[in-house]
């Protein structure tokens, strides 16, 4: 059934008007969670300013499919109101995954914090990623339950529970707002930075984008991504691994590479602390891969991007604690692979050595790598 979803898309790609029935196919399979998965982030990874009308029209017509008590919510296409000289609070909304609440949404929490110095700054979004700045005392949390991996209504009404009328709203492109379609405040206090148009066909990173759009929308000179989870009192690990791939299982690298990667990383003679991830598999593939004396980190993902932080070197897939690596300036390794586009790859590339996990060769480069990042430390 999911065929079905990839028909759907096929017919938003070619730009023409997909019919009744099959959007009704679609929004059937899964509990409309393939639709998600599919065509939503088949048409967002795309990174194509084209695709983003395309996607108005079809997800303004799902919501009133699955969830019509909605459709008076959806946003019309306007200019964007002017930045207000002052704001008493400000609302950044959460990207939902963690890579893109630090390479996106940290850079507008820091340019919200410079433009009003004496307003309140509010994350909204789950406890999960508001630790990753927990420690900052000028970002309070609003909680808001949207479930990532839930059904399609249930995420859509999860939306629909958010309303904002006491302060101004930035948007980094957040699933809670259903990519900026959906109103969760009134228009003059709404600022949407709509990350799959921005930039049009260059292929600047995504922070460098929300820095020139913060820039011109609100006259923040280098707003930068950053994260302030609370302090770790563990030593610091020479080497940070991360081995997760949110599940995408198409960034991974298969056979013994992951074992191998670790017995390269082992042969610096540096402490290696590797990630035992959020999910059966990935722990499972962790503890296949680790070798004796290794050190490992179980648990919430901001205590270990307080360590990645603190290391010498990061070397994992394209992941988030490769973006905590790219925001604090670690050195690091990002071994990409599974991206749809190239502009996608280009859009999400940290800071530091990227590798193709396609390349033939990859050990080897990965091997250079680690020698050249680690004597340059010593």
């Amino acid at each position: 059934m999911e065929n079905t979803c990839s028909e759907l898309l096929e017919y938003c790609l070619r730009g023409q008007r997909w019919p009744d029935v099959l959007l009704d196919q679609a929004l059937a399979v899964d509990d409309g969670k393939a639709l998600l998965s599919v065509v939503v982030e088949g048409l967002g990874d795309l990174f194509e300013p084209g695709l983003v009308a395309t996607y108005n029209r079809l997800f303004a017509e799902v919501i009133r499919r699955a969830c019509p008590e909605l459709a008076a919510r959806v946003r019309g296409v306007g200019a964007a109101p002017p930045a207000p000289v002052d704001a008493k609070r400000v609302y950044v909304l959460s990207r939902v995954t963690l890579g893109a609440d630090i390479a996106v949404t940290s850079v507008l929490l820091d340019a919200a914090k410079q433009r009003y110095p004496d307003a309140e700054i509010v994350f909204a979004g789950s406890r999960k990623s508001y630790e990753l700045f927990e420690s900052d005392s000028r970002v309070r949390h609003l909680q808001v339950p949207y479930a990532r991996g839930g059904g399609l209504r249930e995420r859509l009404l999860a939306s629909g529970g958010l309303w904002i009328d006491d302060g101004i709203v930035l948007d980094p492109d957040s699933r809670l707002t259903q990519l900026g379609l959906l109103a969760v405040c009134e228009d003059r206090n709404y600022f949407h930075f709509p990350s799959r148009s921005f930039g049009g066909d260059g292929g600047d990173r995504l922070p460098a984008l929300a820095a020139r759009w913060v820039r011109e929308v609100f006259g923040v000179e280098h707003a930068r991504p950053y994260i302030a989870p609370l302090a770790n009192a563990s030593e610091p690990a020479g080497i940070t691994v991360s081995l997760g791939v949110g599940e995408n299982l198409g960034k991974r690298v298969g056979g013994e590479f992951e074992k191998e990667l670790l017995r390269v990383l082992a042969e610096t003679g540096e402490t290696v602390l590797v990630d035992k991830g959020g999910s059966a598999e990935e722990r499972a593939r962790v503890e296949r891969a680790l070798l004796p004396g290794m050190l490992t980190h179980e648990g919430e993902f901001a205590p270990f991007a307080a360590r990645v932080a603190k290391s010498k070197l990061f070397v994992g897939y394209d992941s988030a604690g490769g973006h905590v690596a790219s925001a604090c300036g670690v050195p690091l390794i990002s071994i990409a692979k599974g991206f749809v586009s190239e502009r996608m790859a280009a859009r999400w590339r940290p800071l530091g050595t990227v590798i193709s996990g396609d390349a033939p060769d990859l050990l080897e480069q990965v091997k250079a790598a680690v020698q050249r990042l680690c004597h340059s430390r010593r």
